[in-house]
């Protein structure tokens, strides 16, 4: 095909017409136009030359010229392409490195080879910008829902006609066993788009507990215009969940809202969910309150709350413990991951129970090591002591508050208490000296005996091997693995040492050692401390 005055009109209409088609800039198709007729030019004139074509975005008309660049004496590569300096004069009255010699060649004719390998460039050009196309806009609809048209089945896997692209909708991610047939409709939340080799990707849920969010947004004009916001969505796909939600308008019930006349909002969400049931409930920044309205419809007698170790404990009547769990576990499992804390559910026996052999223990810690009767052990026990360093330590009017206790029992306690805790101090420094714990770290702030006696058992005897430590390896930790909360023991964490406490101790041991500079630990307590104000 040559490039003709005939056809010039027709290059203009041909790219309309395909941008047109693919919903793509037409400058684009243009361009890979210009790059076709490009790659005929020098497949006739020579593949070394630097040949560029230009077509008039008004009347269709293609330039071809042969570009030659000015380099250096010593950056000449390519003499079909390139120029010296020196060369350059002849064609430029002061040349200089980067400028270009532009020489416009005759058109060329479009050979069958040429046209097919330049209908393959077109394509390939086409397509790319049909996915950068279909990319820019499906990102920013990642998190809302879309209604599309099932095109077909692939492994269980459904393609879904979502308009100007297509989505997949994993079996992972269809509600337990739906099924679907060519043509029909289905709604989806657009989970993610990512950029793969094959194009796009728009990866469809129906399982995701932020699909049920936006539902409810759809169908209460109250969360789409911020009055009533939704926290937290727990799922269990097809079966039930919990929502969580909060009023910011005291004259509008959240529950109610959501739950609509005759309960026809909600039950339009459970429709579109297959009959899963929803549990609504209202939001509450009072950890302990929340928890006991997420648990509904089981009573709770008493909560008690862990925060450092994200774990809280639930106490229900013993008739209600089935209804507590739920079928398989259900209703707790729910229930913590809407609060995003670990749920450790007991009846009130249970409890009782627990309650009485931790009695019982401390009380035979304190006869065992105080020498004293079993009264006066459950005496210090019911007053709420729990260890040794409490009795030793304490105000001696805490102990004369006691009936029964006098000055000189409260003396005589404390003196036993502390010949016994020293004793284990000199026991325990002499277990680890043995252990090959050395002076440096002995001498080091912070550390008491019995925490030397346990970094050595675990291989920590010089202050070097100390600062090598991360914090959570002394006072431990929670990490999650595949969604489970998973706890990982400190070696000083029966010491009731805190994250903030280890990270200090090992900064300092850092700082001494020169390995950090004193600045930077400052800025780490710094940050530490805004952290902590945040929260």
């Amino acid at each position: 095909m040559a490039i003709t005055s005939a056809n010039q009109l027709e290059l203009l209409q041909t790219a309309e017409a395909v941008a047109r088609e693919k919903m793509i800039d037409p400058d684009l198709v243009i361009q890979a136009m210009e790059e076709t007729l490009a790659r005929a030019a020098k497949s006739r004139y020579g593949s070394e030359l630097d040949i560029r074509v230009k077509i008039d975005r008004k009347t269709g008309r293609a330039t071809f010229a042969r570009i030659r660049t000015v380099v250096g004496d010593e950056e000449m590569e390519n003499h079909h392409a390139q120029l010296t300096v020196k060369q350059a004069k002849n064609y430029l009255p002061d040349p200089q490195v980067g400028d270009e010699v532009i020489d416009e060649v005759p058109p060329v004719d479009l050979g069958r080879i040429a046209a097919q390998s330049g209908k393959q460039v077109l394509l390939q050009r086409v397509r790319e910008a049909e996915r950068d196309r279909q990319f820019e806009e499906f990102k920013d609809r990642k998190g809302s829902i879309i209604n599309g048209v099932v095109k077909r089945e692939e492994y269980g896997n459904v393609i879904v006609d979502i308009g100007r692209g297509e989505g997949i909708l994993r079996r992972n991610e269809k509600i337990g066993r739906e099924s679907y047939r060519i043509g029909d409709r289905v709604r989806c939340f657009i989970k993610d788009v990512r950029r793969e080799a094959r194009g796009p990707q728009v990866f469809l849920s129906r399982t995701d507990p932020q699909f049920m969010a936006e539902l409810f947004k759809m169908e209460v004009p109250e969360i789409y215009d911020g009055i009533i916001e939704i926290k937290a969505v727990a799922r269990d796909p097809g079966s039930r969940a919990k929502i969580a939600v909060i009023s910011y308008d005291n004259s509008i019930d959240p529950v109610g809202a959501c739950v609509g006349m005759r309960g026809s909002r909600v039950q339009a969400v459970v429709n579109e969910l297959q009959g899963e049931k929803i549990d609504i409930i209202p939001w509450n920044q009072d950890q302990a309150t929340f928890l006991v309205n997420a648990l509904q419809p089981a009573e709770v007698s008493k909560v008690v709350i862990d925060e450092e170790a994200g774990k809280i404990e639930v106490v229900v009547p013993d008739e209600q413990l089935s209804l507590a769990i739920g079928r398989r576990g259900q209703n707790v499992r729910l229930a913590s991951q809407l609060t995003g804390l670990d749920i450790d559910i007991m009846t009130e026996a249970e409890e009782s129970q627990r309650r009485q052999a931790e009695f019982a223990e401390r009380t035979k810690l304190f006869i065992d090591t105080l020498d004293i009767d079993e009264m006066m052990a459950q005496l210090l026990v019911s007053e709420g002591f729990t260890n040794l360093e409490e009795v030793a330590y304490v105000e001696v009017d805490e102990l004369l508050s006691i009936d029964g206790f006098d000055e000189g029992t409260a003396a005589e306690l404390q003196a036993r208490a502390r010949d016994y805790l020293e004793e284990q101090s000199r026991k325990a420094l002499e277990n680890a000296r043995a252990m090959g714990v050395e002076d440096s770290l002995i001498n080091f702030e912070g550390l008491t005996p019995q925490m030397l006696e346990a970094l050595a058992k675990d291989g920590v005897k010089t202050v070097e091997d100390f600062a090598t430590c991360a914090d959570w390896e002394l006072a431990g930790g929670w990490t999650t693995e595949n969604g489970q909360r998973k706890k990982d023991e400190g070696i000083l964490e029966v010491f009731d040492m805190s994250l903030e406490e280890a990270q200090h101790l090992i900064m300092t041991a850092r700082v001494m050692l020169g390995w950090v500079d004193p600045t930077e630990m400052d800025a780490a307590e710094d940050g530490a401390e805004d952290e902590e104000a945040e929260v």
